[in-house]
C-alpha cells in the first residue's frame, strides 16, 4: 500500500489489502502475483471489477503482447525476455498488468522481469511513484524493454560468430542459422506490438490527463522499443542474407567437388583408353604366336622357309596399323 509515493503498509493477505484500500481513499495498492490460482484472480476481479475477458487471458497466459482498455482499467500483456547464450535461445516470460485508478496488479507467468527490483526502484524515487498507477506501468514497461538489450547484444555476438563460420565452411552453420532465425521470429513477435502499444498510450495523454513528466518517461521507453524492434528486424534480414550466402558457398563447394570428380573420371578414362589400346596392340602378335605355338603336324607354314619372317612381318604390320589407328583417335 502506497500514499504520496511512500509505502504505508504491507498487508499479509488480499483481504487486508482490499480493506486498507477502502480505508485509504488517496492510497494505491500494488499487488504482485506469481502464477496465481483461479480463486486469487476471481477475488481480485470481484474487488476491482476486472473484465472477465482480461481475467480469462491472465489465467490462460500464452497471449500476444497487447494493450486493452476496459472502462477505467488498462490491461497490458508483455513478454519479457532473456538470452540463454549456451543453447542460443530466447527465454520468454509472460507478464500481465492491470492498471486501475488506485491499483496495479501484476500477474507473472515466469521469472523475468525482476519486479522486486522495479518496486525498489520506484520506492527510491517517491516523486515518480506518487504520480500513481501509470508511473508503475511505466516502470514495468521500462524494465521489460531494458531486459531486451542483453538479448540484442547476445544475438549480435552470435551473428558475428556465424558470419565467421560461414566463410570458414563449417558444415553445422546452416542449422545454427535456422535455429537463431526461429528465435528472432519469436523475439520479433514480442517486441513489434510494443511499438503500437506505446504509441496508443501516448495518443491518450491528453484525454486521460497524463502527467507531463510521465509523458517524457513513456516517450523514452517508446524510443527504446522502436530501436529494439528495428534491431530485431535487422537481425532477421541479416540471418536471411547469411543463409543465402551460405547456400551459395555450399553450392560452389559442391560444384568444385563435382568438377574435381569429373576431372578425375576423365583422367581415369584416358588412362583406361591407353591401357586398352596397348592391350589390343599386344594381343595381335600374341594371337599369331599362340596359333603357331600349337605345333600341329598339318600346319604347312611350319615347314615353309618364309613362314617365320612372314609371321613376324604380319605381327609388325598389325601392331603398326593398330598403333596408327589408336593414335589418330587420341587413345595414345
Amino acid at each position: 500500500m502506497y500514499r504520496d509515493g511512500v509505502r504505508v503498509s504491507t498487508p499479509s493477505s488480499l483481504a487486508d489489502t482490499f480493506r486498507q484500500l477502502r480505508d485509504e481513499p488517496d492510497g494505491m495498492a500494488w499487488i504482485g502475483l506469481a502464477r496465481p490460482t483461479e480463486g486469487e484472480l476471481f477475488s481480485l476481479a470481484g474487488e476491482f471489477d476486472l473484465h472477465p475477458l482480461s481475467v480469462e487471458d491472465a489465467m490462460e497466459a500464452h497471449q500476444r503482447p497487447k494493450l486493452e482498455r476496459y472502462g477505467d482499467t488498462l490491461f497490458v500483456v508483455l513478454r519479457a525476455a532473456r538470452y540463454l547464450d549456451a543453447p542460443e535461445e530466447v527465454d520468454f516470460a509472460e507478464l500481465h498488468v492491470f492498471v486501475g485508478p488506485d491499483f496495479v496488479i501484476t500477474v507473472r507467468h515466469g521469472t523475468t522481469p525482476d519486479l522486486s527490483a522495479v518496486r525498489h526502484r520506484m520506492e527510491d524515487t517517491p516523486e515518480l511513484l506518487k504520480l500513481g498507477p501509470e508511473a508503475v506501468l511505466y516502470a514495468i514497461l521500462d524494465a521489460v524493454v531494458d531486459g531486451y538489450l542483453p538479448v540484442v547484444s547476445g544475438v549480435q555476438n552470435d551473428i558475428d560468430e556465424i558470419e565467421t563460420e560461414v566463410f570458414r565452411g563449417d558444415p553445422e552453420v546452416s542449422r545454427r542459422i535456422y535455429e537463431l532465425s526461429r528465435e528472432m521470429v519469436e523475439f520479433q513477435r514480442a517486441t513489434r506490438p510494443l511499438v503500437g502499444m506505446l504509441h496508443g498510450l501516448m495518443a491518450g495523454f491528453a484525454k486521460y490527463g497524463t502527467d507531463e513528466e510521465l509523458q517524457r518517461y513513456l516517450r523514452d521507453v517508446a524510443d527504446h522499443v522502436t530501436h529494439t524492434s528495428e534491431r530485431v528486424d535487422g537481425f532477421r534480414q541479416a540471418l536471411t542474407d547469411i543463409l543465402t550466402v551460405n547456400a551459395t558457398l555450399v553450392t560452389q563447394q559442391q560444384n568444385a567437388e563435382m568438377r574435381a570428380l569429373a576431372e578425375a573420371g576423365f583422367q581415369q578414362n584416358e588412362e583406361i583408353k591407353k591401357i586398352s589400346a596397348w592391350a589390343a596392340i599386344l594381343f595381335a602378335p600374341t594371337l599369331v604366336g599362340t596359333i603357331y605355338g600349337m605345333n600341329f603336324e598339318n600346319m604347312p607354314e611350319l615347314g615353309w622357309s618364309f613362314g617365320y619372317p612372314l609371321a613376324i612381318g604380319l605381327m609388325g604390320i598389325v601392331c603398326a596399323s593398330l598403333y596408327v589407328i589408336f593414335k589418330r583417335r587420341d587413345w595414345l
